[in-house]
Formats: structure tokens, C-alpha cells, sequence
């Protein structure tokens, strides 16, 4: 309680230091007139959509310099990233609107990313570095009428960086810093960071080229809960991307190719370590985007390929050995859009998408074998969007999943939004309902220890309701509430008794899962904004880790020209753990871990109109030791310095 009364303290003191510093307000953007994509797949402004939107800028990325996607990510209203604070090598749950991973689509660039090899087939987001992207749009709720199976509970559409109009421009930013626990007294730079970008644009022809190195060590990914120091689990990644475009008259066509691979050790489990275990991933992705305008819309067609390749060692205590598994998987893409404007008012959107999928697995335990463990879809889906000139706002669209091994689907959602003003201030109400279908994976399916061939998909619908509003450029607030409704959920099920058999599994009956999310954002003056953010998770059966309320608190401060400070605070709610086995207590009880607080302090300075760039941040202020994650390893209080040079 000291704690959380001292971080509002020091976020009160920073408010009232600021008003020294700025003299003037100024015309501000407001959030209702952001443009963007995720909503209809091209450019849209946000005031014309009936959907939540939350947009991560170009200018918010280069503000939180040292931070991860992860981190990032973790800030918005109604995402929890489980594992964000944890070891790096510590596998990341993205939990959207109390939903789990892979109710959650990732989009890098507009094409659907993920593990054909996984359980619940998620992208990994330590993948990405924060250098390589340009913005991040968060669309809250069912999608599955545009992105397709998986987008249930929301999108996290991912934007890459562009070329810039020069002939040759580029960046290079190097960090470190300290990555211990709470308990460490040590103080040594084992987190680092190196990324370069060279990007430029000569007649038709534009280029951009990115590459990245990480490395962390100093963290046990396991907490020690007996005083035992425990090894450390290194991690190490790096990543690069390769971009080309050429464009001539309204044609346009891009190729990418992206490159990610990490390795990683890990530990025995909740409070054990261990030395012995690690894994390797690598992950290749390239394709082409032809794009073309016409009098009344444009087009677009995403060809991907993405090839996946994980090897697990790891001990095991029960045969006294050490074991490998080898996974590979690969997915294709294809989406092929159009946008028809009739007039100012009305446009569709049509479209086809085609996606395969296999998995193959060599394991002790059961392999996955690729000629099975396989899907493809074939989906058709449309959408009208319908703008009037007096406020009133629509998008009504539909999709049928063709799936190989599950038939006809049909998924569809209706959004409706009305603007209006009232002297100075601004409004949006807005309401919604979607549908949204989940095939299950190639693991859920086909493993040999637990697959389950006669699993059936997961379907929902999600009703929300809200609004959004703003008050003569100085004070926004949105409220939304929505209400989920889950058949058919996949469900993992293992009997803690002899024969110890596993298997996924449907539950019975509806999951209902409802909710209240709210943003303020203050700018009273210039150089000052408060923003605050809550979320409340109402959930009818036990979730793991999903805390029930989150606060994110975040007050931005330029005090003297040219300087950016920031502080964010965090109170996490309990959340709790269903314990099955008994390894924490009563077989089949509940865990619940307390809530806990985070303050984190970032800060940079600009040098020769931002040819240099001087950043610092300080994760954890109060060095607050607590479990993200049940019996596992979380930063305490850290520091990061880096650069980032400009030209």
C-alpha cells in the first residue's frame, strides 16, 4: 500500500513540476481522427469505425527506446502479455479481453503470422524488435470475418518500417543495461541490444534493410524459494529483414523477407532449476505484395511462406535422461483484397484467402507426422462500410471457413457508429457483435500423447458497447463494455492419478467471459500528458493468469526542449492458478497470487534536430519482488542507457 501511495505521489509531483517548464497549449491531434488499417485492411479514420482501436505511433516507439514489443504491448488497456516481465526466454501468453493465445491474430505487415509446430499455433512476439517497427494497432474483439480462424478475442496487427524518400538514409542504436532480480546485488550489463537500419528511395525503386542482436543473461528463469542461488538462462536472438519495392504508375510490388531466430536455456520447471535444458528457433518468412489503384478502389494481393524449425533438450527426472524434440512446420498465405468505392459514403471490401498448414514432429513421446498433421483453408468474405456525411457509421461483413477438415463455417460482425459534437466536445457511441471460429491445431489434433482427433472448433460471439469522446483538444475518454460467449472451448484435461492420461478435449456448455475497459488521456498543457487505463475481467471459469483488474497509469513529461520523460505505473490484480496435480497444495485446489505494483521511469534527449538520440530507462523502480508467473523468476529493479544515431 506504501508503495502504491508513493508512485501516485511521485506522478502528482511530476504533474505539478511540469507546469514550470511548459508555457503555451497548442492545437493537439485527436485520437478520434487517427487513421488506420486493421479494421477494413486500408486506410480508414478511427472516427468511422465501430470497433476499439488502440494505435502504438511512430512517435510513442521512439519515445519508449529500449523497450521491448513485449513491454510495449503490455501497457494497453485490455492486453496482458504473461511473461513480459519474466526471463527473457520465458515463453509469452498474449491474453486479450480475458482470452487466451490463440484466440489472438498477430499481422505483421496485413499476413497472418504464426507456429504451425505449436499448441495453440501463436506467433511468438520476442521475435520482434521494436527498432524494425513503425506502428502497432491493437483491434479489440472478434475479426474472424477479415482475418479468419483464431480472431476471437482480437488483432494485434503489426506494421513494419518504410522506406524513407531519400536516396540513402539509416539508424543505428546500441543499448545496455542490468538484468537481475529483485534479490540480486549484483549489478552487471548482461542485457544488449544492437540494431541497423538502412533504408532509401532511388526513382521507383525502394529499399530498406534491418538487422538486430540481443543478448541477456543474469536471470534464472526459475525463482529460487529455498535461498538457493539458482544458474542463470541465457538468451540470445537476432533478427533481420530485407524490403524492395518498385512502383510505376498506380502498380506497385513489394517483396519481403524476414528473419528470426533465438536460442534459449530454461529451467526444470516452478521453483527447479535446472542447467541442462535449452531450445533453438528459427523462423523464415518471404513473399510478395502486387498492389493497384484504379478511378474507384484498389487491390491487393499478400503471397507468403513461412518455414519454422524448433529443437527442445531438455532432461527428464523421470527416466534419467536426456531427450530431443525436433519440430518443423511450414504455412502458406495467400490473400487477394479489393476495395470498390461507389462514392464518398460506400465502399466493399471483397476478398479470398487460402492458408496451409503442416506440422512435423520427432519426439520420445509420440511424433506429429506432416503427412496427418496438415489443413488448409479456402475463405471467401465481404464487407460493406458505410460512412455518412451526418455522423452515422457501418460496416456489416461476413466470411465462409472452408476447411479441410471441418467443412463450412460462416462467421460474420456488424459494427455501427454515430459521431456527433456538442459545441467543444466530441463523441462517438458505438456498438458491435461478432462471430468468430478456431480450428484446432495440428498439436491439439495429432499429437501422440495427448492429440485428439475428434476435437471440434471453437466458436464465439462477442457483443460490445461503448463510447469515445474528446473535449476541446485537451481531455479524451473512452468506455467500452462487451460480453463473450464461448462453445465448444478447447480445453486441456490431464487425470493427476495413475495412468497419468492426457488428452484435449471440448468443454461442456457455454464459457461466458464479460468486461469494462476505459482510457482518460489529459493534455492540458503542451508539454504535458496524463493517460490511465483500466480493465476488469469478469470470467465464469478458472483462467490462468488473467488478473481480474490491471491499472497502467503513464504521465509524459518534456520539461526542457528537445528532452522526453516518462513514468509508468502498473498495478497488476491477483490472479490465479488451478493447481491439478497438487504441486503447490490440495490436488485440484486454486493458487492466487497477490497483486503487484511496477513503476518504470524512461527519459531521452535529442541532439542535432535528433541526429542523436540519448536514451534511459529504469524498469521496476521500487525493485518490487513478486511472481508474474507461478514459481518463476521476474526482473527487479533494472537499468538500460543507450544511442541511437540518426542519418
Amino acid at each position: 500500500m506504501k508503495k502504491q501511495l508513493l508512485a501516485v505521489g511521485v506522478l502528482a509531483l511530476t504533474i505539478a513540476n511540469t507546469s514550470v517548464f511548459a508555457q503555451k497549449s497548442k492545437e493537439k491531434e485527436i485520437e478520434l481522427d487517427e487513421v488506420v488499417i486493421s479494421a477494413t485492411k486500408f486506410k480508414l479514420e478511427k472516427e468511422k469505425i465501430g470497433k476499439v482501436i488502440t494505435k502504438i505511433t511512430q512517435q510513442e516507439i521512439k519515445n519508449n527506446a529500449g523497450k521491448t514489443v513485449i513491454e510495449l504491448l503490455n501497457n494497453v488497456t485490455g492486453v496482458e502479455l504473461n511473461g513480459a516481465n519474466s526471463n527473457r526466454g520465458r515463453v509469452v501468453g498474449t491474453y486479450i479481453r480475458g482470452g487466451r493465445s490463440r484466440q489472438v491474430v498477430v499481422l505483421i505487415d496485413g499476413i497472418p503470422v504464426s507456429d504451425p509446430t505449436g499448441i495453440n499455433q501463436e506467433y511468438d512476439l520476442r521475435l520482434l524488435s521494436l527498432n524494425q517497427i513503425e506502428s502497432i494497432e491493437v483491434l479489440k474483439g472478434a475479426s474472424s470475418t477479415l482475418y479468419g480462424s483464431g480472431a476471437a478475442t482480437g488483432v494485434i496487427n503489426i506494421i513494419l518500417k518504410k522506406s524513407s524518400k531519400n536516396n540513402i538514409s539509416g539508424s543505428y542504436e546500441v543499448s545496455v543495461g542490468s538484468n537481475n532480480d529483485a534479490n540480486s546485488s549484483n549489478f552487471k550489463l548482461n542485457d544488449r541490444n544492437q540494431n541497423i537500419n538502412i533504408n532509401g528511395t532511388v526513382d521507383n525503386f525502394n529499399y530498406l534493410a534491418s538487422f538486430n542482436l540481443t543478448g541477456s543473461s543474469g536471470l534464472s528463469a526459475a525463482k529460487s524459494n529455498t535461498g538457493a542461488i539458482f544458474e542463470e538462462d541465457a538468451f540470445y536472438k537476432e533478427s533481420g529483414m530485407l524490403k524492395l519495392g518498385y512502383k510505376f504508375g498506380g502498380f506497385k510490388l513489394d517483396g519481403f523477407l524476414n528473419y528470426e531466430a533465438f536460442d534459449s536455456q530454461f529451467d526444470a520447471g516452478a521453483y527447479r532449476d535446472d542447467n541442462r535444458n535449452s531450445w533453438e528457433y528459427s523462423q523464415i518468412r518471404y513473399g510478395i505484395k502486387p498492389s493497384f489503384k484504379y478511378d474507384k478502389g484498389e487491390a491487393y494481393a499478400i503471397v507468403s511462406l513461412n518455414n519454422v524449425e524448433r529443437n527442445l533438450t531438455q532432461y527428464s527426472s523421470f527416466s534419467k535422461s536426456i531427450f530431443n524434440i525436433d519440430y518443423e512446420g511450414r504455412s502458406i498465405n495467400v490473400d487477394v483484397v479489393n476495395r470498390y468505392s461507389f462514392n464518398d459514403n460506400l465502399q466493399v471490401i471483397t476478398g479470398v484467402n487460402y492458408q496451409d498448414h503442416n506440422n512435423q514432429t520427432n519426439s520420445p513421446f509420440g511424433g506429429i507426422d506432416k503427412s496427418l498433421a496438415k489443413f488448409n483453408t479456402v475463405d471467401p468474405y465481404a464487407s460493406v462500410v458505410y460512412n455518412s456525411e451526418l455522423g452515422l457509421n457501418a460496416n456489416v461483413g461476413g466470411r465462409l471457413n472452408n476447411h479441410s477438415k471441418y467443412g463450412n463455417h460462416f462467421v460474420y460482425d456488424a459494427n455501427v457508429s454515430y459521431n456527433f459534437s456538442i459545441e467543444d466536445v466530441q463523441l462517438k457511441a458505438l456498438t458491435s457483435y461478432s462471430t468468430a471460429f478456431i480450428a484446432p491445431s495440428t498439436y491439439q489434433l495429432f499429437n501422440g500423447s495427448s492429440g485428439n482427433v475428434d476435437l471440434k472448433p471453437e466458436t464465439s460471439g462477442t457483443f460490445e458497447v461503448g463510447f469515445e469522446g474528446a473535449y476541446n483538444n485537451l481531455f479524451q475518454l473512452d468506455v467500452v463494455y462487451f460480453n463473450r460467449s464461448v462453445e465448444d472451448a478447447i480445453i486441456y484435461v490431464s487425470l493427476p492419478v495413475a495412468p497419468w492420461t492426457s488428452s484435449y478435449e471440448n468443454a461442456t456448455g457455454n464459457t461466458k467471459v464479460s468486461g469494462v475497459e476505459s482510457n482518460i488521456t489529459i493534455t492540458p498543457i503542451e508539454n504535458l500528458k496524463v493517460q490511465l487505463g483500466y480493465a476488469h475481467i469478469t470470467k465464469d471459469v478458472n483462467a490462468d493468469y488473467i488478473p481480474k483488474n490491471k491499472i497502467v497509469a503513464n504521465v509524459e513529461v518534456a520539461p526542457f526542449a528537445n528532452t522526453f520523460v516518462s513514468l509508468v505505473y502498473k498495478n497488476v490484480g491477483e490472479r490465479s492458478y488451478f493447481d491439478q496435480y497438487g504441486s503447490f497444495g490440495a490436488a485440484g485446489g486454486t493458487v492466487v497470487l497477490p497483486s503487484y505494483n511496477l513503476l518504470d521511469f524512461n527519459a531521452n534527449y535529442k541532439l542535432l534536430d535528433e541526429t542523436v538520440t540519448f536514451f534511459a530507462t529504469v524498469s521496476n523502480l521500487f525493485n518490487e519482488d513478486y511472481e508474474e508467473t507461478l514459481g518463476y523468476a521476474t526482473r527487479g529493479r533494472n537499468v538500460k542507457l543507450g544511442v541511437r544515431l540518426q542519418f
